[in-house]
């Protein structure tokens, strides 16, 4: 691991207060960055980047709320059938937590509320009105108030479920006060979207919002950015220390900015955001309003026209989607999200809470091939090097593969071959971690490291293993049993 301090210039000794910020006439605090340098990882070449370029707005008549999204809720609806809601009302809250809430996206009827197995709560489904009504919390400036007043004001607003906590990745406790809080400025997954595209004429609501966070945390806020992050509000943002991230993928991930930075520890709790979720809450500072709007990316090999729309949380994707000219041999994969940890969806689903991208790739159902997965095709792409990809992508490192969903090999025992070392750059070793988990030793979870890490931080090893394991179900199962068992 590489760091390197990057100072500000123009800084007198006079405006200095301590080893590691200074005080401007505002009041606000800029701190010194850092870089540091990632070596393990891996930047899967797939086909079908984003443009930057809008590509209009989409609505739909009826926004679903997916409770299923909000990881460590247990949801109570707030509404019935027949009830009537503006954007920004409570639909639903935590049964455990009451003063977390979900707020509506638009001002609509609610029309239906789909249940599952033992009445597990699907959908909740809002008919919009023509006219979008809000409920007006009144515009106020973080930092003249109390840090409860802060932590209410986005309680009540709904949009607590932006803020996430480790241990476990859940939505975080509002009753637990965090270490530190981390917002990652960028994302490196495949295929991401480009937050400064994003975030342009966003950026007083993104220091807004950061400097809401600032004030929920007696530690740092911490935002971390890349070499390619060219906007000023995430390079220059006050009340933050800004750290620079440089490195193949996963260095956009949250948990890896927190284990190079400070490590959680047993007892410790802190809290994580990305820096699009962060604009949101810093929105509702500036409005008063809950406006649930976002660009998201259209990518993939199979989409013809790449560019971002903007849409709502709960828009219909069928709009878009059923625009995309479906291939005679094989069907297609809708993800919302990215292609490593999104969710699978269908051409009627909606834009889920915390997506900012649609990916679209082959599903390869129907692709028959010659020896199959063994063939030596150069157009076939592998991490290792069981194809002729691996020199073609070292002579040419701007080739791109059509990538699509298949196993693409048997499931078998795990294989402890350093495969998944060489792609993770934590640490913490992935192999007994995963181990510890499936055999259920809390204590040799604890210790291997299992309060830092969440799902997507093992994307990459699913996508090298040879064993064809469910890697991240198996880390969300081994985080939901931990807390089931520490709280």
């Amino acid at each position: 691991m590489k760091i390197e301090l990057l100072c500000f210039p123009e800084i007198k000794e006079s405006d200095f207060l301590n080893k590691n910020s200074f005080q401007f006439k505002q009041k606000q605090v800029i701190y010194m960055a850092s870089r540091i340098k990632i070596k393990k990882g891996l930047d899967i070449p797939l086909m079908g980047e984003p443009q930057e370029r809008f590509l209009g707005e989409v609505k739909s008549d009826l926004l679903k709320i997916c409770p299923e999204d909000f990881t460590g809720v247990t949801p109570k609806l707030s509404v019935k059938v027949g009830d009537e809601v503006k954007a920004g009302e409570a639909l639903m809250y935590d049964r455990n937590h009451p003063s977390v809430k979900v707020a509506s996206p638009v001002s609509g009827i609610v029309t239906a509320i789909e249940r599952g197995e033992k009445r597990r709560i699907l959908n909740i489904t809002v008919e919009r009105k023509d006219e979008n009504e809000f409920v007006d919390y009144g515009v106020k400036n973080a930092l003249s108030m109390q840090p409860e007043e802060v932590k209410e004001s986005i309680l009540n607003a709904g949009l607590w479920f932006f803020i996430k906590q480790r241990p476990y990745d859940v939505v975080a406790n509002p009753d637990k006060d965090p270490r530190d809080i981390f917002v990652t400025g960028f994302s490196s997954a495949p295929l991401a979207p480009s937050y400064d595209f994003i975030l342009k004429d966003q950026e007083k609501d993104l220091q807004a919002g950061l400097d809401a966070l600032s004030k929920l945390t007696k530690g740092k806020v911490y935002l971390s950015v890349s070499p390619k992050t060219k906007s000023d509000a995430l390079r220059n943002a006050k009340n933050v220390v800004v750290t620079e991230f440089e490195g193949p993928h996963p260095a956009g991930n949250v948990g890896v900015q927190i284990n190079h930075i400070a490590p959680v520890n047993s007892g410790e709790v802190v809290w994580t955001l990305n820096a699009l979720d962060v604009a949101v809450i810093g929105r509702l500072f500036n409005t008063g309003k809950v406006d649930l709007t976002r660009l998201v990316a259209l990518v993939g090999s199979e989409v013809t026209k790449k560019g971002y729309y903007k849409m709502l949380i709960g828009t219909s994707l069928n709009e878009v989607l059923k625009t995309i000219p479906k291939p005679d041999d094989s069907r297609l994969r809708y993800i919302s999200g990215d292609p490593l940890t999104g969710r699978k969806i269908d051409e009627n689903d909606v834009l889920r809470a915390y997506s900012s991208q649609i990916t679209v790739i082959p599903e390869g159902n129907n692709t028959h091939e010659f020896f199959g997965w063994a063939t030596l095709s150069p157009t076939k792409y592998s991490a290792g090097a069981t194809y002729l990809s691996s020199l073609i992508s070292k002579l040419n490192p701007n080739k791109r593969y059509r990538i699509d969903a298949r196993l693409k090999g048997g499931r078998r025992a795990i294989i402890m071959s350093n495969e998944y070392d060489q792609v993770f750059p934590m640490n913490i070793y992935p192999e007994f971690l995963l181990k510890s988990i499936i055999a259920f030793d809390i204590d040799k979870m604890i210790h291997l490291g299992i309060f830092e890490v969440a799902p997507e931080d093992f994307a990459l090893c699913e996508f090298v293993d040879t064993s064809k394991l469910e890697i991240q179900r198996i880390v969300r199962t081994g985080l939901d049993m931990l807390r089931k068992e520490v709280e």
